[in-house]
């Protein structure tokens, strides 16, 4: 499973974060950077609750 992000779609709202600390960080502008492209085992549901709470759908999780 991956986490990938669009960055062109990213608006900075840091929602995802507060989701999947340990796969996505924010830079000093509020801006998603994925950590982990790669879903680590036992955080697949992590990562499709950061995916599903961005309000720009700039994450998705793809098998």
């Amino acid at each position: 499973m991956k986490l990938l992000l669009d960055s062109t779609r990213c608006q900075g709202y840091g929602l995802c974060q507060e989701h999947a600390p340990d796969l996505v960080e924010l830079d000093e502008w509020g801006y998603a950077k994925v950590i982990a492209v790669a879903v680590p085992p036992g955080t697949e549901e992590s990562a499709r609750a950061c995916a599903e709470s961005c309000p720009n759908s700039a994450l998705r999780v793809e098998k």
